[in-house]
């Protein structure tokens, strides 16, 4: 498997901890999931490991044994995402940060001249960038000389459920930076929507209300992971090409002929 940032992780499927009905419904739907990442919004979770607000559910997250990706969802401006990595860095103890800059109140798109700049300001400062942005290929080599090593474009609007609206985009990005690691985030509202992603090439996939808001979100968890498991596999099998006429599966040499 791809590493991130030179860690390698055993599943191919982060999830969210948001939307859940309860902490414990989130922890089963992880243990169901066995994902590699666990999102964490600092502004969720503003008490961080250290103070009153939030303590109990940062030991529950914790205490899943997860890689912590802290986000700075919500963020609509340069300085505010900088700040909230530099809150996040050192309540949850990582370099790793998923950065995200909204430039659209509707559609939550990023803001992608704001995402580069705090990009470069953030790899600069040591911080290891996730960049939820676009599938524009301009952008992503923005990012990337940037300093991010990691891409993390959007199937679909957050919290839509439409699945890769951009099926062309998508593949151009993974065709044209074929040694970069990549995560589909956000847009996933069924596991094959997930394997689909994984069909094309991507390393893993990020999501998280598909399984929150599931009416049983530790079984939608568990067929998000084989999803992503099964999507990976066709992918590695190199599977057939589409083709627009039909071909016979059985072979015209040695048919019987009746007269």
């Amino acid at each position: 498997m791809r590493s991130f940032y030179g860690e390698t992780l055993e599943c191919r499927l982060m999830l969210g901890t948001a939307q859940y009905p309860s902490p414990a419904i989130m922890a089963e739907a992880f243990r169901a999931s066995g994902a590699g990442v666990a999102t964490v919004s600092l502004r969720r979770e503003a008490g961080g490991p250290g103070g009153l607000a939030g303590q109990d559910f940062w030991a529950l997250v914790e205490g899943m044994g997860t890689r912590i990706l802290p986000n700075t969802a919500g963020c609509h401006t340069v300085k505010e995402a900088v700040t909230t990595a530099h809150m996040a860095r050192e309540m949850f103890g990582t370099p790793w940060v998923k950065l995200e800059v909204i430039g659209h109140t509707d559609t939550l798109q990023p803001d992608v001249f704001a995402l580069v700049e705090a990009a470069e300001i953030l790899t600069a400062e040591g911080f290891r960038v996730f960049p939820y942005t676009t599938e524009d290929l301009v952008v992503a080599e923005r990012l990337l000389a940037a300093g991010c090593e990691v891409l993390m474009p959007w199937g679909a609007p957050i919290g839509s459920g439409l699945g890769l609206t951009n099926l062309p985009g998508l593949r151009a990005l993974r065709a044209q930076f074929p040694e970069v690691p990549m995560v589909v985030d956000a847009g996933i509202g069924l596991p094959s929507h997930a394997a689909q992603a994984m069909e094309m090439g991507y390393d893993a996939v990020l999501l998280n209300t598909a399984v929150a808001k599931a009416g049983d979100p530790a079984a939608m968890a568990r067929a998000m992971a084989l999803a992503v498991e099964a999507g990976r596999a066709a992918f590695a099998a190199d599977p057939m090409e589409p083709r627009d006429m039909a071909a016979p599966s059985t072979p015209l040499i040695g048919r019987a002929f009746l007269a």
